[in-house]
């Protein structure tokens, strides 16, 4: 299975994880309609209230706001929260005679949304701070024709806002610091934009914060340390991030997902990490982080990924214990990284792996004959590296792992008399021959 794919299976393992918050303001295309508030529960489809009308103040804002990303036609709908398009949702006040808006959303993700586009020109308009009881701001490909700086002003959002997100978007320039006041967000989405500087040390002030991505960007300097206690997934990877990966990180106990690939970060993974119980995906791969491992991996039991590849680690030797108490890892990578010494026989008792990627290291020794007991796996790679030996994988894996065994590239393995039944007319494919002494 290719990695992407493997990737999109973890990420479904991770929601999985978050029913509660899905059904919330967390998944960042639906609107927060579960955090107490003065405002009542949002009418249902069939409750529309007839009599009521937006609040004044707020149609004129959400008019604003629709003109400034190319929406004139805003101008001449009568209610804009009774006009109900999509990307808008409102709610009705304690009185029940006003609605208020609490969700704006725009750019067409897909085909099927019919959020408002946004036309060449848009920009974002400061009519958004006359939204009192705003939850969610979503922008997704807005400003990609008139690139432009996050504006400070997002940070004077009111106390309600929970989620903000302006992904792709085009933004230049650095990450506003007054974004640090926003305490109350649960979701903080800068993906891929243009954003240089540091990552806002005002940011440890979001203790509230369960998504951070500010990944697929060009962020420079430190890693600031994130003590937040309710961060579930972090991605920031895809940016020139450096130093060493922050203690502070540890103390993230609710992580589910961390992503700190490519970037240029150093040193050694510290061992506070296993302090993280509940992760399911780590990859720091593509930086310059050193050896040895922390031996504390072994106590993350929920793990089930974990990418280190394509960082150098130069005579390193993998201890075999380091992988034991992995129960539930389905993701191996530890590709490009230099090591030597012997394959560690505790991968074979792996029992829910299903990619394994060892290649181009110096690794020796022959393959663990424990390696036939992974009956899930699907990728297996430890070609280019110093194996030498017998093969010990049966008929049964090699016709189902077919062109996904790739052991090329090795000193001198070779396959034993016992497995002569799928050598013949493959074994060349796996650039291996017959073990000395094996029958003709």
């Amino acid at each position: 299975m290719p990695l992407p794919c493997i990737q999109l299976l973890l990420l479904f393992l991770i929601i999985n994880k978050l029913p509660s918050l899905l059904h919330a303001e967390f998944t960042v295309i639906l609107p927060d309609t579960s955090s107490a508030s003065i405002l009542d529960p949002p009418a249902q489809p069939g409750d529309v209230l007839t009599w009521a009308h937006t609040d004044p103040s707020e149609q004129l804002a959400v008019q604003a706001i629709m003109a400034a990303i190319g929406n004139d036609w805003a101008a001449s709908v009568p209610d804009v929260c009774q006009g109900r398009w999509h990307g808008i949702e409102c709610v009705p006040g304690v009185d029940g005679d006003v609605y208020h808006v609490v969700s704006l959303s725009f750019g067409a993700l897909s085909d099927d949304t019919a959020f408002p586009a946004c036309s060449t020109g848009a920009t974002l308009s400061p009519a958004i701070l006359s939204l009192p009881h705003l939850r969610s701001l979503f922008f997704y490909r807005c400003f990609t024709s008139n690139p432009q700086p996050i504006p400070s002003f997002l940070g004077q959002m009111g106390p309600t806002i929970r989620s903000l997100v302006l992904r792709e978007n085009g933004h230049v320039g650095p990450i506003p610091t007054e974004l640090g006041n926003l305490t109350a967000l649960r979701v903080l989405d800068l993906h891929g934009n243009q954003l240089v500087s540091t990552i806002p040390k005002s940011f440890q002030r979001l203790e509230n914060l369960q998504l951070f991505d500010l990944s697929h960007n060009s962020l420079s300097g430190a890693i600031p340390e994130l003590k937040l206690p309710k961060l579930r997934i972090l991605d920031l990877g895809y940016n020139a991030l450096h130093g060493q990966i922050p203690e502070g990180f540890s103390q993230c106990g609710t992580l589910l997902k961390m992503d700190l690939s490519r970037n240029r970060l150093t040193k050694q993974i510290p061992d506070s990490i296993g302090k993280l119980a509940n992760l399911i995906l780590l990859d720091l791969s593509h930086n310059s982080l050193m050896g040895p491992l922390p031996v504390t991996l072994r106590k993350m039991h929920a793990l089930k990924a974990l990418i280190l590849n394509s960082n150098s680690m130069p005579e390193w030797t993998v201890p075999n214990e380091i992988f034991t108490g992995l129960k539930n890892l389905i993701m191996l990578v530890l590709s490009d990284m230099g090591l030597v010494g012997p394959v560690p026989d505790s991968i074979g008792y792996l029992p829910s792996l299903r990619v394994l990627r060892l290649d181009r290291n110096k690794l020796n020794g022959s393959i663990p004959e424990s390696f036939k007991n992974l009956k899930n796996i699907s990728e297996l790679s430890i070609s280019n590296n110093k194996l030498t030996g017998p093969v010990p994988f049966g008929k049964e894996m090699v016709w189902r792992l077919g062109k996904k065994l790739r052991v090329h590239n090795n000193l001198g393995l070779c396959c034993e008399d016992r497995n002569l039944e799928w050598y013949e007319g493959i074994g060349s494919m796996y650039g291996i021959g017959k073990c000395k002494g094996s029958s003709n």
